[in-house]
Formats: structure tokens, C-alpha cells, sequence
């Protein structure tokens, strides 16, 4: 069972997927640490991020894997845990390059594909895997919320990090990734066909994952009554 969660960023959509995946105990994908750790591969090796082959080389070569688990996903480049790394926001300014990237993108969608076949059943979540990766999934969602409240969502993430950034600063690189994941030629950000929407600006993660869950027991789909992390109290 193959479900998507797409959305732009700080819609909720990773906390989301990472909660649903654990009430239904299947692996949990986050396709953008894929891009993040292209990014910062290239960053390490001094790529000219407008070099179309030379980003499409890195994405091939670079050495990264990924532990998707029910509850987390662990991301290693060249031996070394990069997990807290590529969310830093260096690497968040410059993801946008990578996932403009046709040549990156044709390279990942077929390892999120390899990965998707390999376990079976999960929940992934990105800007394409219900209208690019994954077209015939099983069941689709799309999640957004506004600008505003995306930006202050990201904020405490950065912050918590230990980020020296301000709100200004993540709102103009919200409104940037918006742009920019909107007009790309390959892989834009779009409401798969099928898919059901839900605005989160106003929803709680328990509030979310009751949806996303409502929408799946109303297909027929089996929910476990008790699921290894019953901690979604928390606001995305």
C-alpha cells in the first residue's frame, strides 16, 4: 500500500506522514531529505549549482542512503549521519537549485520508486509523489496552509536548531521555494488528480492525523487501534 502526502513546505506534510505511518506501523519516505542531501553533497564538493550535468553527475554518484522506519528517517552521505545537517538553513536556501534540477529529479523519483517496491508498503511525502512518483498510489493527499503560518512553523524548527535566522528571512525563502516548486518545468508542485485536500493552517497534528486517518478507514483500509507513537498532540 503506496500512500502520498504532497504539499509545500511547512505545510505540515513530513509530520503528517511521519505520524500516519506510525499508527499504520509501515516505513515513512521524506523525499525532500533526498534533494537536502543531493544539496549538500554538492555543497561539499564546490558544484556550480546552475551546472545541470555536473548536479546530475552528484545526484548519481553521491554516496547517501536513507533508514526509513515507521517513526523516522535517518539520512548518512559518504558514511556520515547528515540527518540534522541538511535541514540547516544553508542547504534550505540552496535545495531549490537541486530540485529544479531534470537530471536530479529523473535520478531520485527512480530511487523513490526502487525504495517504494522494495518495502512494499509506505507513507511517502514530497511536491510530486502522487502526480510524478507514484501516480497509480494507492490513496493521495495533498496538505497546504498559508504562507504566514508555513514560515512560522519553519521558524521554531530553525530556531530550535540553533539557527540564527528571522522570520523575515524564512518567509522570503518560503515565498521563494513556492515560486520555484510551482513553475519548474519537471515535477512542479500540483493537487495530484485524486487527491484529498486539507488546509492545516487552523489543524492540529492530532486534527490532521484524525483526517488522513478518517479518509483511510473510509476506504476500507484497516487502522490499528493502538499504533507505535500515539503522540500527535502536538501542533504541526
Amino acid at each position: 500500500m503506496i500512500i502520498t502526502i504532497d504539499g509545500p513546505a511547512g505545510s505540515g506534510k513530513s509530520t503528517a506522514a511521519r505520524k500516519l505511518a506510525a499508527r499504520l506501523g509501515i516505513p515513512y519516505l521524506d523525499t525532500g531529505a533526498m534533494y537536502r542531501v543531493v544539496t549538500l553533497a554538492a555543497l561539499q564538493d564546490g558544484i556550480d549549482l546552475h551546472d545541470e550535468d555536473a548536479l546530475t553527475r552528484t545526484a548519481a554518484k553521491a554516496e547517501f542512503d536513507l533508514d526509513c522506519g515507521p517513526t523516522h528517517v535517518r539520512v548518512r552521505l559518504r558514511g556520515r549521519d547528515v540527518t540534522e545537517e541538511i535541514r540547516s538553513m544553508r542547504v534550505n536556501e540552496r535545495t531549490r537549485f537541486i530540485a529544479a534540477s531534470p537530471g536530479v529529479r529523473r535520478i531520485l523519483v527512480e530511487k523513490q520508486r526502487q525504495l517504494g517496491f522494495r518495502l512494499g508498503s509506505m507513507v511517502t511525502e514530497g511536491r510530486d509523489q502522487g502526480s510524478v512518483a507514484f501516480p497509480d498510489a494507492d490513496f493521495k493527499f495533498f496538505v497546504d496552509a498559508t504562507p504566514k503560518r508555513r514560515a512560522e512553523r519553519r521558524l521554531v524548527e530553525l530556531l530550535a536548531d540553533g539557527e540564527e535566522v528571522t522570520f523575515e528571512q524564512v518567509l522570503a525563502n518560503v515565498d521563494e521555494r513556492d515560486r520555484t516548486d510551482s513553475d519548474r518545468d519537471v515535477g512542479p508542485l500540483t493537487v495530484p488528480e485524486n487527491a484529498v485536500t486539507i488546509e492545516t493552517s487552523n489543524l492540529s497534528i492530532a486534527h490532521v492525523l484524525d483526517r488522513l486517518l478518517a479518509e483511510l478507514s473510509k476506504a476500507g483500509v484497516k487502522i490499528p487501534l493502538k499504533g507505535p507513537d500515539r503522540s500527535a498532540s502536538q501542533t504541526p
